[in-house]
């Protein structure tokens, strides 16, 4: 099998060497050259042919979203990666660039304490990505993403069993390839929906409170990055903040969030597992849980245990999924009630809320 062949375009030769080293030390991956700038890096795409490039954001003469908007018109199936900081301009840019059309992104390593650490925090995090978005090119599968999943066909649905009463809350958990089928999603729910909805997307801080700012902007469905002590309201989501579990609490007949920065589940916080768990806790089978693209198997108990509560699961389908392994393990374990496309999840999640809050089918 050929290597995958990677070009990094960053403008800071430190991260330039950092990369570097970590393609290194892959037997399957080749770094085929290196760009300052966007400019550079348009000349060189022809000339070292990638199968990838990783995009800083911010460089000078073409940053990192003018030269994404060239290469997806020369270039629309290349798989790019981008390279941001941890900083609110850093989040606000890389979300920008995931909706016009990057594959992914990787935040750069910041307060760590050496170069060491750097390749290592690197290694974890962007070599399993690079592998993903190239995986026709990959001798073994990526480990983020476990083996290959059968074709949905295939996967029995899960018997729903005996359900009463209305549904009270949507819990939703997704990660690769999320901020955009979140974006798909709220763009697509009704002004008057009726209960409130809790998600994790896997993201670091700062950037759960600029996707929270965009999917608002974007739906008549207010979303909010969770505070502790919140109460969750109807008509109203709430997204895990980066870095920090979230949990639903019942205080009467009021709901609250509760976060924490309680052991990694799954090498995530926040995790759907944890988000999950607490929510069929609190509302019994009286949950619809929804589970979207993305590498791992975060979610996979959770929606066990919202199953043996009698409560709804609905997972999005392998062909719409940037990565089938979050909602492929739900589907193939016959947790999932529905197996669907992106763009009918919106559309089922409000069906199913209305007809168990009515009775009246759609």
């Amino acid at each position: 099998m050929p290597k995958i062949r990677v070009l990094v375009v960053d403008d800071a030769v430190v991260v330039r060497k950092l990369i570097t080293e970590t393609l290194r030390r892959d037997p399957e991956l080749e770094m085929v050259g290196v760009a300052a700038n966007g400019k550079i890096a348009l000349q060189k795409i022809p000339q070292v042919n990638p199968d990838l490039i990783t995009l800083d954001v911010e460089m000078p003469e073409m940053d990192g979203l003018a030269t994404l908007r060239e290469v997806r018109k020369l270039y629309p199936k290349l798989a790019v990666i981008m390279f941001s900081t941890l900083t609110q301009k850093g989040a606000s840019a890389t979300l920008e660039a995931l909706s016009l059309g990057a594959n992914d992104y990787v935040t750069k390593p910041a307060n760590v304490g050496s170069v060491t650490e750097a390749i290592e925090r690197l290694e974890r995090e962007l070599i399993p990505k690079i592998k993903v978005h190239c995986r026709h090119l990959c001798t073994t599968e990526p480990a983020a993403e476990g083996p290959r999943k059968p074709n949905v066909a295939h996967v029995p649905a899960a018997p729903p069993g005996p359900r009463t009463g209305p549904i009270e809350i949507v819990c939703l958990g997704t990660s690769t390839g999320g901020p955009n089928a979140l974006a798909e999603v709220f763009g697509n729910l009704p002004a008057d929906f009726p209960v409130p909805i809790v998600i994790v997307q896997h993201m670091p801080p700062l950037f759960t409170a600029m996707l929270a700012e965009r999917l608002t902007a974007h739906s008549s469905v207010p979303c909010h990055e969770g505070t502790e002590g919140q109460t969750v309201e109807r008509g109203h989501a709430y997204i895990a903040p980066g870095g920090k579990h979230m949990e639903v609490q019942r205080h009467g007949i009021k709901t609250t969030l509760h976060l924490h920065e309680g052991q990694p589940e799954n090498s995530c916080r926040p995790a759907v597992d944890v988000l999950f768990r607490s929510v069929a806790a609190v509302y019994g089978g009286a949950v619809l849980g929804v589970v979207m693209t993305g590498m791992g198997q975060d979610g996979l108990r959770g929606c066990e245990i919202i199953r043996e509560k009698r409560g709804h699961v609905v997972v999005q389908d392998e062909a719409t999924s940037i990565v089938w392994s979050m909602p492929g393990h739900v589907a193939n374990a016959g947790y999932a009630d529905r197996v669907m496309p992106l763009n009918q999840i919106a559309g089922e999640i409000t069906r199913r809320v209305r007809e168990s809050r009515t009775g009246i089918k759609a």
